[in-house]
């Protein structure tokens, strides 16, 4: 089964999260890491249970260090678990931009190779 990559415009996710206080950001884990989880094809990833985790002390740690490891593996080690997962601890706006910029590249990569289908 294809995994569908959604575009999410940057901008307006800054702007929806500030409406929300906060609260899009949240959902934007969840959603990413259930993306993820599909390109990895990585069955025992867990998104609801790290989305959980993040409200709990020290387990935060644990999900983002997960979330980090599903990404190196989408990346094929591009993006290095370590770099990613400290990044995330001290500015978590940036890996934000690093994932989203990631997964629109392929999402219009994705797109492009549907419209190709469908036109030939």
């Amino acid at each position: 089964m294809p995994v569908y990559i959604k575009k999410r415009n940057m901008i307006a996710q800054v702007f929806i999260t500030i409406f929300t206080l906060g609260i899009y950001s949240i959902y934007w884990f969840y959603q990413i890491s259930v993306e993820l989880k599909a390109i990895a094809n990585d069955e025992k990833a867990n998104p609801a249970l790290w989305t959980v985790l993040i409200f709990v002390p020290f387990a935060s740690i644990y999900s983002i260090y997960k979330f980090s490891q599903l990404y190196e593996k989408v990346t094929n080690g591009q993006m290095n678990l370590w770099l990613l997962f400290v990044l995330y601890m001290v500015f978590p706006p940036a890996v934000w931009f690093i994932v989203q910029t990631e997964l629109n590249r392929r999402a219009d990569i994705q797109f492009k190779e549907q419209a190709k289908n469908i036109s030939v």
